[in-house]
C-alpha cells in the first residue's frame, strides 16, 4: 500500500491526500503463440498501476504466461501521483489499463465516467461495479512485540480504542490518516463502532498517545515493532501473520471493532474508439491467472472459490456501511485533524 502525499488542489478529487482478482483455471500456455500473434497487431497496452513490486510481477507472470508477453507496458506509480495524473488528464492519460484503491476508481468514474464496462463477469465474494475488477486486498489489525509488550509491563490491547488509554502513550506507532490509507482502516473502525465525532476523538487520541512514532507510512509501524522500539502498533495483518510465523516476536489482535479492508482493482480507461482493442484482455488475464500468485502476497480471498489458510482470516471481518470514495476519506481526514 503506498504511502501518500499531498495532490493538486483545483479539484475536489485532487485535493484530498491519498494514500494512500473469478477465476478461470483454463490453461492457456499452449495457446500463448496465437494469441500473441493477434495481439501483436495491435498497440501495446500501457498499464499505470501503483501496486507494490511483487503484486506487479504477479501480474507480469500472468500476462507473460498467457499470451501476452510484449503486448503490454507496465509502469509503477506512487498512488498519489498516479491519482494526480488521472485527475488531471482523465481519459486523455496515456494509460489503457490502470490499477488503483477501488474507492479511488470509484470516485474518478462518478465525476469523469472514466472507465468502460469490462465485458466479462467477475465472481466476487462481494458485488462490484461493472467497471472494475479488484486484484488484491488489504486488511488492518493491531499487532504486538511480545517481549516489549512484557518488558515495558503493558498488557496486549484487544480493541483499537484501548491505545487511546494514556497507559500507552510513547509505546505505541500508528500511521497518521493524512499520510497512509491503512489509518483509514483503523479511522473506519472507530467510526463504525462509536459515530464521526466520538471515534474521530479516539483516533486524535491514538495519535497523541504515538508522538513520534506517528508515521506517514502504512508500513513503518511494523518495522518498529520488528525493531523493538515500540510495544504496539496498526497495519496491514497479512505482514504481521507472517513475521509470527518466521518466529519473530510479533504477534497480531484482531481489534474488537472489526478488521476492515481496502481493495485495488483494475479497470479499463474508457477512450471512445480509441479504446486499446486488448485491453479488457489484460484485465481479465490478471484476474484469471495471476490471483493465486497475488493470493500468497496479499492473503485476503476475492473470488468464489478462493480459499486461504486460518491464520489469514481474520476474527472480525468488517465493512463499511458507506460507500468508500475519495470524498469520504477526504471527510474523514478532517473529522480526524479537527478542521
Amino acid at each position: 500500500m503506498t504511502t501518500l502525499s499531498t495532490v493538486a488542489r483545483t479539484t475536489l478529487l485532487a485535493s484530498v491526500v491519498l494514500g494512500l482478482a473469478a477465476c478461470n483455471n483454463t490453461d492457456t500456455t499452449k495457446n500463448a503463440p496465437e494469441a500473441a500473434a493477434k495481439t501483436a497487431e495491435a498497440a501495446p497496452v500501457v498499464i499505470y498501476t501503483n501496486a507494490d513490486e511483487e503484486a506487479q510481477q504477479a501480474m507480469k507472470n500472468a500476462l507473460d504466461k498467457n499470451g501476452l508477453k510484449g503486448a503490454y507496458l507496465m509502469q509503477g506509480f506512487g498512488t498519489s501521483e498516479l491519482g494526480g495524473k488521472l485527475v488531471a488528464e482523465g481519459k486523455a492519460i496515456e494509460a489503457d489499463v490502470v490499477t488503483i484503491s477501488t474507492y479511488y476508481l470509484e470516485s474518478l468514474q462518478k465525476q469523469k465516467s472514466m472507465f468502460a464496462p469490462l465485458g466479462f463477469a467477475v465472481e466476487t465474494l462481494s458485488p462490484v461495479p461493472d467497471y472494475y475488477a479488484p486484484i488484491l486486498g488489504n486488511c488492518g489489525a493491531l499487532f504486538v512485540n511480545t517481549e516489549v509488550l512484557k518488558a515495558d509491563g503493558l498488557k496486549a490491547p484487544t480493541s483499537i480504542e484501548e491505545l487511546a488509554d494514556p497507559v500507552y502513550a510513547g509505546h505505541i506507532s500508528v500511521p497518521d490518516i493524512t499520510g497512509s490509507s491503512t489509518s483509514w482502516l483503523m479511522t473506519q473502525a472507530m467510526i463504525a463502532a462509536k459515530g464521526e465525532e466520538a471515534g474521530a476523538a479516539v483516533i486524535r487520541q491514538i495519535e497523541k498517545n504515538a508522538g513520534a512514532h506517528l508515521e506517514k507510512s502504512g508500513s513503518a509501524p511494523l518495522k518498529k515493532i520488528r525493531a523493538g522500539e515500540v510495544a504496539v502498533g496498526f497495519g496491514l495483518r497479512h505482514q504481521a501473520v507472517a513475521d509470527k510465523a518466521k518466529g519473530l516476536p510479533v504477534d497480531y489482535v484482531d481489534p474488537k471493532e472489526g478488521n476492515f479492508t481496502l481493495y485495488e482493482a483494475a479497470a479499463v480507461v474508457d477512450k471512445g474508439e480509441k479504446t486499446n482493442p486488448n485491453a479488457r484482455k489484460v484485465v481479465e488475464t490478471i484476474v484469471k491467472f495471476g490471483r493465486p500468485e497475488l493470493l500468497t502476497y496479499y492473503p485476503v480471498a476475492l473470488y468464489k472459490g478462493e480459499t486461504v489458510t486460518a491464520d489469514n482470516k481474520p476474527a472480525h471481518p468488517a465493512s463499511f456501511s458507506e460507500p468508500l470514495t475519495v470524498e469520504l476519506l477526504q471527510k474523514h481526514q478532517k473529522l480526524v485533524k479537527g478542521e
